[in-house]
């Protein structure tokens, strides 16, 4: 089967402009506490719509529907974590006149690629009074920036050029440069005085401590707003498009879904990077803790039907795929790969090995959501993530699976997934939109 170029289907305009607001969106919410505030801002003035909020970072939007909450719901999962770099509790050295942080690294990276370009440091301080601060230091008009280096390639042979390309970059040596003036001082007991002069910096200018970082999540990200790429313009590069493409627009479907039948759920989860486990992933319990809140919020106080409930629920699982690299075709099997630029990439199911651990979805509910976009005038293709035994992953669909609900795959494919500069076609963002909504607003 062949499938189509969306960008012959649709008014340029209307892509343009929506993916303008989801460019200003990526340029934001870099972290998944800046992507809650993002969307709760977005929807503070919609009584139509209520936001449960999981320790902000992660959150529930509602929106209720005509039918009895005992059908069941529409829900659109998707995760607002990002691969990328975070500070360890006890960061700061000296080392020949330079002062650096200590990291450790989130998700699944490429560690070579994150060397030699901007950073900056997007996070939260919760001071010893329980204060919480807020942490943006590299994207404020001003800021300073941060890297990480790299050994240049005249004496890289034996450390580094001979290597196996995931042993070019240790974990341990993504240290940030982070300063490098001494303070300015005769006092010989202070041997670290380049260290001292930093943690001055922070207290005058941030009133940053050095224990205060041992209470912080402090996140290193790509410095900079996401671009348009392209002569055309047709494609978006930033940080953080998987998931935040999903995301956003699961939000703006729901926003959009009118007068809808089913109640509506928007789940976007923190961890997914990492196993989706803890307090705010998707093997926690944040979705039957917030059902049981909509329930009593309804009047219903027959919280024994919860399971029944979500076994009635369908979803789709938002996540974007590997889209088809022109340097990188090897890894694909081409027939049922996702192309950038043939709209909203549908996945049976994801896993590897054998399709091990992953959420299979079942024939019958594949052509549902195949009819449903049809219907919509919805651009769609399939997509497995890489050749059999190629490698593989997962997504959040499993865990949404184990309460008996109907759940598939469907988001836009990427170029340079986990990158700190992905890029995805404004077609296939605008095709994930209509999509969603269509679903949502499906009986």
């Amino acid at each position: 089967m062949e499938f189509k170029n969306a960008w012959s289907t649709e008014k340029p305009k209307e892509i343009f402009d929506f993916c303008e607001e989801y460019r200003k969106f990526l340029s934001k919410a870099k972290t998944e506490r800046e992507v809650v505030e993002f969307f709760e801002n977005l929807i503070k003035d919609r009584s139509d719509i209520r936001a449960y909020n999981i320790k902000n970072k992660s959150l529930i939007l509602y929106k209720k529907g005509t039918e009895s909450i005992y059908e069941g719901f529409k829900i659109i999962a998707a995760h607002i974590d990002a691969p990328r770099i975070d500070v360890k509790q006890n960061p700061v050295y000296e080392d020949t006149d330079l002062v650096l942080l200590e990291t450790h690294y989130y998700g699944g990276i490429k560690k070579y690629q994150w060397v030699t370009k901007p950073m900056a440091i997007h996070g939260v301080i919760v001071k010893a009074d329980g204060t919480v601060m807020k942490v943006n230091i590299g994207d404020e008009p001003g800021d300073p920036v941060f890297t990480f280096t790299d050994i240049l390639p005249h004496l890289a042979r034996n450390v580094q050029a001979n290597k196996n390309i995931s042993e070019a970059i240790h974990g341990e040596k993504l240290d940030l440069l982070f300063g490098h003036i001494p303070i300015n001082t005769d006092d010989e007991k202070i041997k670290e005085k380049v260290k001292q002069n930093v943690l001055q910096i922070l207290k005058e200018k941030y009133n940053i401590e050095e224990r205060d970082f041992i209470s912080a999540e402090l996140e290193i990200v790509p410095q900079g707003e996401a671009l348009d790429v392209g002569i055309d313009r047709s494609m978006i590069g930033g940080y953080g498009q998987d998931d935040r493409v999903c995301a956003f627009t699961a939000v703006r479907a729901l926003l959009d879904a009118e007068n809808p039948a089913k109640h509506l759920l928007v789940v976007l989860f923190d961890k997914e990077e990492i196993g989706s486990d803890g307090s705010t992933g998707a093997q926690s319990l944040i979705i039957e803790n917030v059902i049981t809140k909509i329930l009593k919020e309804n009047g219903i106080d027959d919280y024994s039907q919860i399971r029944e409930i979500l076994a009635k629920s369908e979803a789709i699982s938002g996540d974007v795929t590997a889209g088809v690299d022109p340097n990188w075709k090897e890894v694909h099997e081409l027939k049922n790969a996702a192309r950038l630029g043939y709209g909203i990439a549908i996945s049976k199911y994801t896993g590897s090995g054998g399709k091990y651990s992953t959420n299979d979805a079942n024939a019958e509910f594949v052509a549902k959501i195949i009819n449903i976009f049809d219907s919509a005038n919805v651009v769609w293709q399939v997509a497995e993530l890489g050749r059999v035994d190629e490698g593989g992953g997962g997504t959040v669909a499993k865990y949404l699976a184990k309460y008996g609900m109907e759940v598939i795959d469907a988001g836009p494919p990427l170029l340079s997934m986990h990158s700190p500069f992905e890029i995805a076609s404004k077609v296939d963002v605008y095709m994930t939109y209509k999509g969603y909504r269509a679903f949502l607003c499906s009986k």
